[in-house]
């Protein structure tokens, strides 16, 4: 969590620009400019122009320093997304797109209730894309965000190289405060690396396209180390106090299963020994969680850093495949 020491000291260090004023006069837009044209060969009037389109928004800066998963326990943050109607729009979002979800599991190994459970906690399935433009998000952050303004102005340079390859201009796309786009939500970056020609008409749409959505968070996955058929999460319980010393805010394993258990955790239900684990607690209403993130966890955090993130896609997903199949039995 950022301290109110640390957001206080980016607020008195954040540059003098007004505003609504674009970012082409920017303090520190000059060493980007001359990148963009040394480096990727653009014309510097163009670099100019789009910069001076984009906006400073405060409300990014403030959504950014306030995310859910910073500012809520997993007991109210599991109610945004596990709730009645996301699962039975994924349900949906399933049957219309049975067979592209077939074959993603075919091709890629990833199962299809966790490419729609992804699709379902990042935009509702289409129906929530983001409402900022994403060149102000970007510019924003990458110029008036000290915490993380390397990261954002690396995006934003993927982001003047992913609207040229498209031919899109870079000031008619939305998506979130932070710069994610379409229905997978991928940064300008992972959209450059990772995004998909799924149903091979030529180019490559996650705005519009279910298929290239859906294709591309399964490449995802499997570039950020998806283990076909592997579990995810098994929950645990600890044996004695000297046991919780283990317990971690650790995204990636710490621990083999067996150390766990040799450790003092009981498990739900037995894994592979030697399988890599981080032990997390969740904040339940009936009290403290605990549960091993296993490999496929990590990859899931892939997406956002959180091991709440990771868990509320894991819990949809399991719902998801467990309604579905009770549809195919009726």
């Amino acid at each position: 969590m950022i301290k109110k020491s640390l957001l206080l000291a980016v607020a008195i260090s954040i540059p003098t620009i007004a505003l609504g004023q674009g970012y082409a006069e920017h303090e520190q837009a000059a060493g980007f400019i001359d990148e963009m044209v040394q480096e990727h060969a653009f014309e510097r009037q163009q670099v100019l122009d789009v910069l001076a389109a984009a906006t400073r928004q405060q409300a990014i800066l403030d959504a950014i320093s306030r995310p859910a998963e910073r500012v809520r326990p997993w007991k109210e943050y599991r109610q945004i997304f596990l709730t009645p109607q996301r699962l039975q729009r994924g349900l949906e979002f399933w049957q219309q797109h049975v067979a592209a979800l077939a074959r993603a599991e075919q091709d890629y190994g990833v199962a299809p209730e966790y490419i729609v459970a992804i699709i379902g906690v990042e935009t509702m399935y289409g129906g929530n894309t983001g409402r900022y433009s994403v060149l102000d998000a970007l510019a924003t952050l990458g110029f008036d965000y000290p915490p993380r303004q390397d990261f954002f102005r690396r995006q934003l340079r993927e982001f003047f190289l992913l609207t040229r390859e498209q031919d899109v201009d870079p000031a008619s796309l939305t998506g979130s405060y932070a710069g994610a786009m379409g229905l997978a939500q991928f940064m300008p970056g992972s959209y450059r690396a990772y995004a998909v020609d799924f149903n091979a008409d030529g180019k490559i749409d996650i705005w519009h396209d279910a298929e290239d959505a859906i294709g591309s968070v399964a490449n995802y996955f499997v570039e950020h180390g998806w283990q076909p058929q592997a579990e995810v999460t098994v929950q645990a319980w600890p044996q004695h106090d000297k046991a919780l010393e283990l317990v971690s805010t650790a995204l990636a394993p710490q621990h083999t299963v067996t150390s766990l258990q040799e450790q003092g955790w009981q498990l739900e239900r037995q894994v592979a020994g030697d399988e890599q684990a981080t032990l997390f607690a969740l904040e339940a209403d009936d009290g403290m969680q605990y549960w091993l993130g296993l490999p496929n966890f990590e990859t899931i955090t892939r997406y956002n850093r959180s091991n709440m993130y990771a868990m509320a896609v894991q819990q949809l997903a399991q719902q998801l495949r467990a309604e579905y199949e009770a549809q195919q039995n009726d």
